[in-house]
C-alpha cells in the first residue's frame, strides 16, 4: 500500500453521439478533513449529479474536490435561441442613453439589437431518444472514470515523496529519542545529587520531618524527573506510525491524532527534564514533530 496525497489535478475529454457532443472533465483537490464535492455541471445535465458524487466518493476518501464538467455540441442544425435578459438589458440601456445624451437621435431599432454578439446564441441540441441519452450519459461517467483514475495517479505520486519524507522523520524522532534516553541514563549521579539537595532543603525547612515522609518526598522527586515512560511511549508511537504508512491511505487521520500523541510526550519530556542536554534533545524532539504534523495535514 502507499501514502496518498490530497492535492492533485486530472483532466479528460472525448467525444460521443457519434461525434456532435464533445465533453471535458477537469478535477482538482487539495487538502480538507473529509471528502468536501463541489460540483459544476452544464445546464440540462443535472440527473448526472448523484452518480458523479457516488463515484468520487467510492474512490476518494478525503480531500476538498472541484469537479467541472464542460461540453460543447457540433450539429449546426440544431437552432438557435434568443438570450432574453441580455436583449432586455440592452434595450434599457438604449432608452436611457437616448433620453439623458442624445434625444434626438432615434432609437436602436430591434434587427440592430439582434445582430450584437450574445443576443441570438445556438442553443444545445437535446438527444432524440432515451438512447441517446443514456449513450450521453454513459459517455460522460467514463470519461469521469478516466479522470478520477489520473486524479488517484497524481495523488499517488505526490503521496510517494511525501512517503520518503514522513518516513525520515520518524527515523529522526527515533534517534532523538535514542540520544534522549541515552542521555538520561548518564545522569543518575546528578539526579541523586539533586534529591539529596532538595531532600535537605525539605529537612532545613521543616526538620520535624519523619523519615518515611523524606522517603515519599525523594521518591516523588525521583518520579517526576524519570523520563523513562515518556521515552517507551514515544518509541510505541514511532512503531505504530511506521506501521500505519506500510498500511497506506487512508491514514491521514490516524497519523495526525498520531502527531498529537508525539508532541504530548516531547512536551512532558521537556517539563521533566531539568538536564540541558536532554532538554536540548527534547526541543530538536518537538520540532521534528512540528514538521511531522504539517506534512501530514496533506495525506488522504
Amino acid at each position: 500500500m502507499t501514502i496518498n496525497s490530497m492535492t492533485g489535478f486530472a483532466r479528460s475529454e472525448g467525444v460521443a453521439l457519434n461525434g456532435s457532443l464533445s465533453w471535458v472533465w477537469e478535477l482538482r483537490s487539495v487538502n480538507g478533513k473529509g471528502l468536501d464535492v463541489r460540483l459544476r455541471l452544464p445546464p440540462g445535465l443535472e440527473t448526472l449529479e448523484p452518480m458523479v458524487r457516488k463515484a468520487a466518493a467510492d474512490r476518494l476518501a478525503r480531500g476538498n474536490l472541484n469537479m467541472t464538467l464542460s461540453v460543447s455540441y457540433t450539429d449546426t442544425g440544431s437552432g438557435h435561441r434568443i438570450n432574453e435578459a441580455f436583449l432586455d438589458t440592452l434595450i434599457d440601456l438604449a432608452k436611457l442613453k437616448a433620453i439623458k445624451h442624445a434625444p434626438d437621435i432615434a432609437p436602436a431599432s430591434m434587427d440592430g439589437l439582434f445582430g450584437l454578439k450574445g443576443v441570438i446564441e445556438p442553443s444545445d441540441p437535446e438527444p432524440k431518444s432515451d438512447e441517446e441519452r443514456q449513450e450521453r450519459s454513459d459517455a460522460l461517467i467514463a470519461g469521469l472514470s478516466q479522470a478520477l483514475g489520473a486524479l488517484i495517479e497524481a495523488r499517488a505520486g505526490e503521496g510517494a515523496h511525501m512517503a520518503t519524507l514522513l518516513s525520515s522523520q520518524v527515523d529522526d524522532i527515533e534517534a532523538l529519542c535514542g540520544r534522549a534516553a541515552e542521555t538520561a541514563a548518564a545522569q543518575p549521579d546528578a539526579l541523586r545529587s539533586r534529591i539529596k539537595a532538595q531532600v535537605d532543603a525539605l529537612l532545613e525547612a521543616s526538620p520535624a520531618l519523619s523519615e518515611d515522609r523524606l522517603a515519599q518526598e525523594a521518591a516523588l522527586l525521583a518520579t517526576k524527573s524519570d523520563v523513562k515512560e515518556e521515552l517507551d511511549r514515544l518509541s510505541a508511537h514511532v512503531a505504530q506510525g511506521r506501521e500505519l504508512m506500510a498500511k497506506g491511505s487512508p491514514c491521514g487521520r490516524r497519523l495526525e491524532f498520531l502527531s498529537q500523541e508525539f508532541n504530548r510526550e516531547a512536551n512532558t519530556l521537556c517539563s521533566k527534564s531539568s538536564d540541558a542536554d536532554l532538554t536540548k534533545i527534547g526541543l530538536e524532539l518537538k520540532a521534528v514533530i512540528d514538521q511531522f504534523r504539517e506534512q501530514i495535514q496533506n495525506v488522504e
